[in-house]
């Protein structure tokens, strides 16, 4: 079976490589520490999951890139995980955020495994589902 692909897309160095090492067994990984990486990485790699940090290079840098992997046909089906140390009583309320997940750091790794796993294969479930509907 082919492994998933993951995106990650955070500028803490050392939060993608304990990411990296968590998820690699499972998964296929390919990061950027930057939306301008994150934009490159997509075109290359077309994760079916990305995680994706809020502040990077810009205050709104992961919002911005989430709205427009949202606003791409070709890119609007991929689950975006938006994983950051902001917390909800911030400005960014996670319902108006066009993620599929919001979940706030620190997250232990094997929450973050069970996190991915479910959202991939709630993903899985819902073409599933509609072919048995047809």
């Amino acid at each position: 079976m082919k492994k998933k692909k993951i995106l990650i897309i955070d500028d803490d160095l050392d939060f993608v490589e304990a990411t990296k090492i968590v998820l690699e067994t499972k998964y296929h990984i390919s990061f950027a520490y930057n939306g301008e990486g994150g934009r490159q990485k997509l075109k290359e790699e077309k994760p079916d999951l990305i995680i994706l940090d809020i502040m990077m290079d810009g205050r709104n840098e992961g919002f911005n890139f989430s709205q427009e992997v949202r606003k791409n046909a070709e890119y609007s089906n991929i689950i975006v995980l938006m994983l950051t140390s902001m917390n909800r009583q911030t400005e960014y309320f996670p319902e108006f955020l066009p993620v599929d997940e919001f979940v706030e750091k620190p997250i232990d790794p094997q929450d973050l495994l069970k996190k991915i796993e479910d959202l991939l294969n709630k993903k899985e479930g819902v073409k599933h589902g509609s072919l048995k509907n047809l």
